[in-house]
């Protein structure tokens, strides 16, 4: 509600909450001079029918989704826009915090101005996040591709954005922290290994690269193998060892790329190089050590 940027239409999507939000939205909104509608679902349908409920119903020039346990610095919305209108671009994204409580970590992306570019070297090789919340697009992306967010599959909607990126034309970054990706609840339904997560972003994965294999530019099988090295990579730094078998069975055509991929960490190549040669008690202990002591000591909360 304190977003610097005046002409917003803030649209809330109550996804039939338990937990009584709609009180607070209402209880907060009502405190400010803003343009405010808050849709609600009779039954919960889960978050990429949120959002798309909420695109069916907006009208603005540029679309923007910010999750609900999350938050952003006053100015995000402003200076993102400002970016927008002054590159003519029509797909903005910034930097963000993670925040652990009481510490945190910016995590800074690179700048792209080419749409492909970005595609291929920021979401598909790993040089950045194609997270929905740090991301401003226009409308007409949207309207031109029919694109919609997969209606019962949650746990990696955000490759959407991916796919909307094939639509732009220009791209901008602000290279500022203006949002913070709160890291607070270990159990978090993110953070929770069950089979419904594991096939939800499975679908998402084989809908992105099923869409991309008409996607007409050069090297796009290199890329597209990183992209799903990339979609497995958490499986190896996980303490839990169903994932490492499952980065195993999970798209085995990818690993002849990994060598191949320099835009990564050579730790992280060498991590991957382990895990191909089958060497998972050396993943294991690496692992181990990168999330206990050098996560855990500098990212204690």
């Amino acid at each position: 509600m304190e977003q610097t940027l005046q002409d917003v239409e803030f649209i809330f999507v109550d996804d039939a909450s338990p937990d009584g939000s709609r009180a607070i939205i209402d209880r907060v909104t009502a405190e400010y001079a803003r343009d405010v509608r808050v849709l609600t679902h009779e039954q919960n349908k889960g978050l990429p029918a949120a959002r798309n409920t909420g695109l069916a119903q907006a009208t603005g020039e540029f679309f923007y989704h910010c999750d609900s346990d999350d938050y952003m610095e006053p100015t995000m919305l402003e200076e993102m826009y400002h970016a927008a209108t002054e590159a003519q671009a029509d797909f903005v994204y910034c930097d963000f915090y993670l925040d652990f409580g009481t510490s945190r970590r910016l995590m800074v992306n690179p700048s792209y101005t080419n749409p492909e570019q970005m595609i291929k070297d920021g979401f598909l090789a790993g040089l950045m996040k194609y997270n929905v919340w740090n991301k401003l697009v226009k409308r007409s992306l949207y309207l031109n591709s029919g694109l919609q967010f997969p209606e019962g599959n949650n746990m990696g909607e955000d490759m959407t954005m991916i796919l909307l990126a094939t639509y732009a034309k220009r791209t901008a970054h602000v290279a500022k922290p203006l949002y913070h990706y709160l890291k607070l609840n270990g159990n978090a339904y993110s953070n929770i290994f069950s089979q419904r997560n594991l096939d939800d972003i499975r679908a998402n994965a084989n809908r992105t690269l099923e869409a991309l294999s008409d996607w007409d530019v050069p090297d796009k099988e290199k890329y597209l193998n990183f992209f799903k090295l990339n979609l497995k990579l958490p499986f190896l730094f996980s303490e839990d060892r169903r994932q490492l078998l499952l980065w195993k069975q999970w798209y085995p055509e990818s690993n002849s790329y990994i060598k191949l991929n320099t835009l990564q960490p050579r730790r992280t190549r060498m991590v991957q190089q382990w895990a191909a040669a089958g060497l998972f008690p050396l993943v294991r202990l690496y692992c181990f050590a990168i999330n206990h002591f050098y996560y855990g000591f500098r990212y204690r909360r």
